[in-house]
């Protein structure tokens, strides 16, 4: 489990791909899901810390999944592993969103400790050592795990870029052994706004990637 600092210290196309989302390891290590009967919940007034993340996590999710977007919890947080939160920095507007990757003992539900890579994102300054936010559960995500891989996928993509946001589009039958997914996202950088329409096709029977596709979208 990490360390964390407070004020008190200071178009792409791919096919035939064998992977398995990162959040499926915390499914294995048994922790529940979002409830999938809720729709997306009003912000939640929080804190925020943040740190260098560590080796080993509690949810067994690393630190650098989802290009480092990622935080931690509190033991008591409502909260799950593996679960994708919007946070929102009031000072300068911005938004990301990232994937719970851990828990911090004795943090209060409200608080989270988020990778320094987020603070950055966000326009704070690491000097601050914790600021206020907004954090805003995203249900349709948990709903959909195929909506994390394609957040994951998109990211990873737009190195320089955030996902802010996302909808989910359609959900198509192809065949018996492929279902095709599709999702569009929201990634802002300093210099400009973007939108992405991800793709993905899969063997619901097996629960592997056929194949996926990232386009840009016309503003």
């Amino acid at each position: 489990m990490s360390n964390y600092y407070h004020p008190y210290m200071r178009n792409h196309t791919f096919s035939q791909v064998p992977y398995y989302p990162y959040y499926q390891q915390a499914y294995q290590f048994g922790y529940p899901t979002y409830p999938q009967n809720i729709s997306r919940q009003q912000p939640v007034k929080g804190q925020a810390t943040w740190t260098e993340g560590g080796q080993v996590t509690q949810c067994g999710i690393p630190w650098s999944a989802n290009q480092y977007m990622t935080a931690a919890v509190g033991g008591n947080s409502p909260y799950q592993c593996g679960q994708t939160l919007k946070i929102k920095y009031p000072t300068t507007q911005r938004e990301v969103i990232v994937t719970v990757v851990d828990r911090v003992p004795g943090f209060p539900p409200n608080k989270i400790n988020v990778h320094r890579r987020v603070f950055g994102a966000l326009g704070a300054s690491l000097d601050a050592g914790v600021i206020n936010i907004e954090i805003t559960p995203s249900p349709e995500l948990e709903e959909q795990q195929w909506g994390k891989y394609l957040l994951e996928v998109t990211q990873s993509a737009y190195p320089n870029y955030n996902v802010t946001d996302y909808s989910v589009v359609e959900k198509t039958q192809l065949s018996a052994n492929q279902t095709k997914e599709t999702y569009d996202f929201i990634l802002k950088s300093p210099a400009e706004t973007i939108n992405v329409r991800g793709t993905v096709v899969y063997n619901p029977n097996t629960n592997r990637v056929v194949s996926f596709n990232l386009k840009e979208q016309n503003s």
